[in-house]
Formats: C-alpha cells, sequence, structure tokens
C-alpha cells in the first residue's frame, strides 16, 4: 500500500528510480505481447465483446461501469454474460459463478457481479477460456462483458472502456513498477471510451490531455441504501455506537467520503489491500466496535462471519446518454456485419 501511495503522488519518488532495471523490462514484455496480437489478431467471437479495463492499477470503478453496461443491454433485449479473471480467487477455472458461491473460490468481484446482475458469470485467468464456457453454459448469449481484460489482448474485442478515477488521474505517469500505469497514457487515444469517474479538479494536467478526446465521457457513482450484511435487508437508518468503515479496495478514501457525506456520525476508518480477505479473525480484531460499515465487495467476504450490525453500501453508475448512443451504434455495426 505504501508503494502506491508513491505511484499516487505528483513526482517520482527517489527510492523508486532504484526500479528502473525492471521497469524497462516490463516495458519491453509489454510492447511486445500487444505487437503479438497486432500482428496476428485473436480469432474472433460469434457476439461482440466489450472490455471494461484501466490502464493503471488500483480501483476505478469498473464493477459499477459493468454493472450499468448490464442493465442497459437487459433493457435494449440482449442477453449478455460476463466473464472475469476472477482476482483471488482458487478456482478450478473456468468457473461459473452463482450468487452462492464462495468468494473464496471465485474472487469478491465476481460473485458480486453475479448477485447484482443476474446473469451468467464465468472467471477464469484465460479470458478467452472464459467466454467459451460461458457461450457454452447460456447458448442464447447475444453479448459477454469483459469485467477487466483491457491488457488481455488474447481476447478480441468490439468496444474497448477504459476506467479513470478523477481524483487520482494517472498518478505519475509512469509505468509499473515506477508507477501504476499497465500502459502509456497514449493507450487512452485507442480504446472506444474513456470514461471519468468523478471529477479531473486535482488532475488538471490531465484533464488538458483528455480534453483532445473525442470519446471521453464522465460518470458518477450514486450511493442506494445501506443494506445488513447477513441477510441484504434495506435498513432506512442505521442504528447509533462506536462505528468502524472499513475497505479493502483500490481506493478506500473513496468510500470514506462517500460515508461521511451520507452519515453526520463520527466514525473512525480503516484501509485493506485491495482485494482483501476476510476470516472470523477479523471480526474478533473489531469487536470494539458497535457498527460495521462497508464496500459491497468487501461484504461479499464478510458472509459468515459478519454480526447484526454490519452493513455495506451499494452503488450504481451513472452515465451520460451520449456513451449509450456510441456503445449502441457500435453494437448494432457488429450485428449487421459492418
Amino acid at each position: 500500500m505504501a508503494l502506491e501511495r508513491a505511484w499516487y503522488n505528483t513526482k517520482v519518488a527517489p527510492y523508486l528510480w532504484l526500479l528502473l532495471p525492471l521497469h524497462a523490462l516490463f516495458v519491453v514484455l509489454s510492447t511486445l505481447r500487444r505487437w503479438r496480437y497486432r500482428l496476428i489478431p485473436a480469432k474472433a467471437l460469434p457476439v461482440p465483446v466489450i472490455v471494461v479495463g484501466n490502464i493503471s492499477v488500483g480501483g476505478t470503478g469498473k464493477t459499477p461501469v459493468t454493472l450499468a453496461l448490464v442493465e442497459h443491454l437487459k433493457a435494449r433485449g440482449e442477453q449478455p454474460a460476463i466473464i472475469s479473471r476472477g482476482y483471488g480467487g482458487k478456482g478450478p477455472f473456468p468457473l461459473t459463478v452463482s450468487a452462492s458461491s464462495a468468494a473464496a473460490a471465485c474472487g469478491d468481484e465476481p460473485l458480486l457481479l453475479a448477485q447484482r446482475a443476474k446473469v451468467p458469470v464465468v472467471v477464469a485467468p484465460d479470458r478467452r477460456a472464459a467466454a467459451m464456457q460461458a457461450l457454452r453454459d447460456a447458448p442464447g448469449t447475444t453479448v459477454l462483458i469483459s469485467d477487466d481484460g483491457l491488457q488481455h489482448y488474447a481476447l478480441p474485442r468490439q468496444f474497448e472502456i477504459a476506467v479513470i478515477d478523477g481524483r487520482r488521474g494517472l498518478g505519475n505517469g509512469w509505468r509499473l513498477p515506477i508507477g501504476p500505469l499497465r500502459e502509456p497514457t497514449r493507450r487512452l487515444g485507442d480504446v472506444d471510451a474513456v470514461i471519468i469517474n468523478g471529477d479531473l479538479a486535482e488532475s488538471p494536467s490531465l484533464a488538458d490531455q483528455l480534453r483532445a478526446l473525442n470519446h471521453c465521457y464522465s460518470m458518477s457513482l450514486q450511493p442506494s441504501h445501506w443494506r445488513r450484511v447477513s441477510d441484504d435487508d434495506e435498513v432506512t437508518a442505521l442504528p447509533q455506537g462506536s462505528t468502524l468503515a472499513l475497505a479493502g479496495i483500490g481506493h478506500p478514501q473513496r468510500f470514506f467520503d462517500t460515508v461521511r457525506a451520507l452519515e453526520s456520525r463520527e466514525f473512525a476508518t480503516r484501509s485493506y489491500a485491495d482485494h482483501q480477505s476476510f476470516d472470523a479473525r477479523d471480526a474478533e480484531q473489531l469487536k470494539s466496535y458497535d457498527v460495521l460499515l462497508m464496500t459491497e465487495k468487501d461484504a461479499m467476504k464478510w458472509r459468515g462471519i459478519a454480526h447484526q450490525d454490519c452493513y455495506y453500501l451499494p452503488v450504481t453508475a451513472d452515465l451520460p446518454e451520449t456513451f449509450w448512443r456510441h456503445l449502441d451504434a457500435t453494437l448494432k455495426r457488429f450485428n449487421h456485419g459492418a
């Protein structure tokens, strides 16, 4: 986490220059890998593929975008399915995820998607293998959504979405491991849509760069009502008592700020690593707090260990109509063989 904090400073910390040889190796290998699939493109799948990803490490809001895509596509009469890497899951892969799957097997985000989206979800590090399994499981599928996988070029795609955290931007602008980038910033010019989660007030240089793109869209995350982790029941008001907000996501501060905007009470905060696993020992360590607040993703791993006053906050992505028109036009061209 300390390294990630250093990545998202404007200037490169002096000690990061010690990683320059590893940075050079990463750039060479990732560049060669991308050129391999440019020269020999991956074989197309029978349905269009929408990839939701990012060019930086850490949470940017991909999962809410994936959920919004599912709802939009279903409203259009499509039958979407979701594929994902299943980060943090132990498999075996490819694994078809259901609402009752264990997060330890499939990963927290795929479990969240299976519970919220109610469409077929398949996970595997090999996204193409996940796609083929999804098409076998649900032969009526008309479109695949890949949650993450922008750099997984073995998976063909018709529409690429890069999601950027508006507050953190792209950090110091360097690629791994000196900075947070998986690909150079010019990659944003190649994708079909760049979605900014929040505003870019704290990243003026990135804002200037993105203004030159005609496929950049703003997104806001709209919080819903608190739900009890143990039974998913919606609550109209939280109980009183000492309160802790915890987050094991890529950008915990975003969640803490949301809680602060919703609740007038005083509360402590605790950050964990992204995709943090939780068990009974974590619950025991936090038993001094009367109320625990967490993200929906974290709630997936608190099933079975949460007490009655553990709550999570679902959020939905609000995207402009211009984005949906852009997406629909692309899918229409694919369906008409253009």
